[in-house]
């Protein structure tokens, strides 16, 4: 007698599940769509807020933060509030695939945002396509992040590095012809892009010079006594802030004060007189030239806007070229979620990427489409002098290895910087 009744019990149970299951397939739910829910959007990052690169990039994701707060107290997008999870990796490879994990399985992310690094974020590129995470606008100039065939979900933020290698080539060249070039990088694709950028300008054989470091290393000692050995007049560094600094203030030392030219990820004034101290700075970084793509002059109206955000939602945090990347990060990202629509679909917010329609708040346009992943291709030249740095007027296109000067086309501030409105 109880036979037949368990057996009748696990089949109801069974058909159960499976009516549950076929309603789950064939109704479409908003609420199924991983870190969307009614109210809110949940995105997440791996940053360094500690290790070897947290003094020159841990900022970054506070200004995000700070976008993020001014955006969620202005109404969200589509009603919607954006938070956003900042995970720290300490800049380490093994540790970022441990918090990006997490990211995904436990805190159920929409997208990933930004995530800094090369060698961090190389680690996580197949687990998040696996995953089919929209891993957006990754902190690196890496060519890595443009491969839409094998990471179609995969975007890029900054101009790549061979862009800006070729574009600080060009303008060294324009300055003085007979210059001699050389190159210290870092031994990854950051210094790899740098030097093949300087020699598509300068040729093979054109680079009197080139070094690279390794961020386990703060001694570049060796480097810098070799590059000044070699009668190096223009120095081109593919290097991150902190080694930035420590090449600039070991040629102080050595007592040889060559011409720099500095990749945007390692040549924000600000940072770099952290490093260096407000005494010395100043003396030792005028004349240093760099690359970039996004509007951070003094007095321009997105500097402005981006220094009453920080003032106000980022507790008067110094402000940086790091507040004006971390914040426009943010603003482009607003910008792609208002264009993925009311019911945003994982889906949906890479093809808003890919639409070409993005606009962002750059100085050169974006450059993303369905068949290019990254997001400029070109950049302005940057000065310092008495302790402002600039655009000095000087704007590249690089294309196919050909550097072009162009007419830079910035992005005039629109509607308090809240896009969908």
């Amino acid at each position: 007698m109880h036979a037949p009744l368990k057996r009748t019990a696990t089949l109801a149970a069974v058909a159960a599940l499976a009516a549950t299951a076929l309603a789950a397939c064939s109704t479409p739910d908003a609420e199924g769509v991983p870190g969307v829910a009614e109210k809110t959007v949940t995105v997440g990052t791996h940053q360094p807020l500690t290790g070897p690169a947290a003094a020159g990039y841990a900022s970054i994701s506070a200004a995000t933060a700070a976008y993020f707060k001014y955006l969620n107290d202005n109404g969200g997008i589509h009603g919607r509030t954006i938070e956003y999870i900042v995970k720290d990796d300490g800049y380490n490879p093994a540790n970022t695939q441990t918090v990006v994990r997490q990211l995904v399985a436990e805190d159920k992310v929409f997208a990933l945002l930004n995530g800094l690094g090369t060698p961090t974020h190389s680690t996580v590129l197949d687990y998040l396509q696996q995953q089919d995470v929209p891993d957006l606008f990754v902190a690196s100039g890496s060519s890595t992040w443009n491969q839409p065939g094998k990471y179609p979900n995969t975007f890029g933020f900054n101009a790549d590095y061979v862009t800006e290698g070729a574009a600080l080539a060009k303008y060294a060249v324009e300055q003085k012809p007979d210059a001699r070039v050389c190159v210290l990088g870092q031994d990854d694709d950051f210094g790899e892009g740098i030097l093949q950028g300087v020699q598509s300008v300068v040729g093979p054989g054109g680079v009197t010079d080139a070094q690279t470091y390794s961020t386990s290393n703060e001694d570049v000692t060796a480097q810098i006594g070799a590059m000044k050995a070699a009668g190096c007049e223009v120095n081109v560094l593919g290097t991150i802030n902190g080694f930035t600094a420590l090449a600039i203030g070991t040629a102080a030392q050595l007592e040889w004060f060559p011409k720099w030219h500095v990749s945007s990820s390692g040549g924000d004034y600000p940072t770099l007189t952290g490093y260096l101290g407000a005494e010395v700075a100043p003396a030792l970084l005028q004349g240093m030239v760099s690359a970039n793509y996004l509007p951070f002059s003094p007095g321009g109206e997105w500097a402005e806007l981006f220094t009453k955000i920080n003032d106000q939602y980022n507790g008067g945090a110094p402000f940086t070229g790091n507040t004006v990347y971390g914040m426009s990060v943010g603003y482009l990202f607003a910008e792609a979620l208002a264009a993925a629509g009311q019911d945003p679909t994982r889906d949906s917010l890479v093809a808003a990427v890919t639409s070409g329609k993005l606009v962002g708040n750059g100085i050169v346009p974006l450059s993303f489409g369905a068949d290019d992943h990254a997001a400029f291709r070109g950049v302005g030249i940057t000065l310092v002098d008495k302790g402002i740095q600039d655009y000095e007027g000087t704007t590249y296109n690089v294309a196919d290895g050909v550097v072009t000067s162009v007419q830079p086309t910035p992005v005039p501030l629109a509607n308090g910087g809240l896009p969908g409105r």
